[in-house]
């Protein structure tokens, strides 16, 4: 079973000028003596495919694809399971060469499924949005202001991005539990909710943001108040989980 993650659809998709929907039409194994590195397990192909539906890409494709992919010796994504079936391939085009693609890595290719189309609708819908977030670059400031009622405060985690500021806001109430967003603006007031899981917003955090802030990263205040700075951080990442790859 394939056990590709969201972390990778993104950043095959970043990668790639072209992502396609096609048919595996024919798989010939390239000679090993030629093939170059392979991963443990895996042999290469000569691939020939028929284009479904071309999902993002500036430049024509033609009706039936040529590339190679390595493939696993074994199991659904053999050469043997996959003639006939449909695969995603995130790719580059061949200059001149319309028939011809270059995969942005030897396995970008992921067989087809409902779901696996879904996600990569909704990424590359989220990546060509002029709205879209962009990573993080840098934990600028850590700043925690102690409110009017015991147990009331807000820290603010000041942020550069490789589009402009953000801003994480964590509030504190009295008798209930803490609460956090995130602005990608230099708005930190619109910092109101976290992003969801599996969105591109919470991918440019959770795997940018660094375990803990740097030393470069400037925290404002008393003793007490950066404490409490550094543990609503740590607390940020802990809601965000891991930036699983496979």
């Amino acid at each position: 079973m394939d056990q590709s993650t969201y972390v990778d659809t993104v950043e095959l998709a970043k990668k790639s000028g072209l992502v396609i929907l096609a048919r595996v039409m024919k798989m010939e194994p390239v000679d090993t003596a030629t093939s170059g590195s392979l991963l443990p397990a895996h042999r290469r192909y000569y691939a020939e495919a028929s284009t479904r539906a071309l999902l993002y890409g500036k430049s024509g494709i033609g009706g039936s694809l040529r590339y190679l992919v390595d493939l696993p010796a074994t199991g659904e994504q053999s050469a043997a399971e996959l003639r006939g079936k449909d695969v995603f391939l995130f790719a580059s085009p061949v200059p001149g060469h319309p028939r011809q693609i270059k995969l942005v890595e030897p396995t970008a290719q992921q067989l087809w499924s409902p779901e696996r189309e879904s996600r990569i609708r909704s990424v590359l819908r989220a990546l060509v949005s002029a709205k879209t977030s962009a990573p993080v670059t840098r934990v600028r400031e850590l700043a925690f202001v102690q409110g009017n009622l015991a147990g009331q405060g807000l820290t603010q985690i000041f942020l550069d991005t490789k589009k402009g500021p953000a801003t994480i806001a964590v509030r504190h109430q009295p008798g209930r539990a803490e609460s956090w967003g995130v602005s990608f603006s230099a708005v930190a007031a619109g910092a109101s909710m976290p992003p969801g899981k599996e969105t591109l917003e919470w991918y440019n955090l959770a795997c940018f943001l660094p375990p803990s802030p740097p030393q470069s990263a400037y925290v404002s205040g008393s003793f007490a108040a950066k404490q409490q700075a550094y543990a609503d951080y740590r607390m940020v990442i802990e809601a965000l989980g891991p930036c699983d790859r496979s």
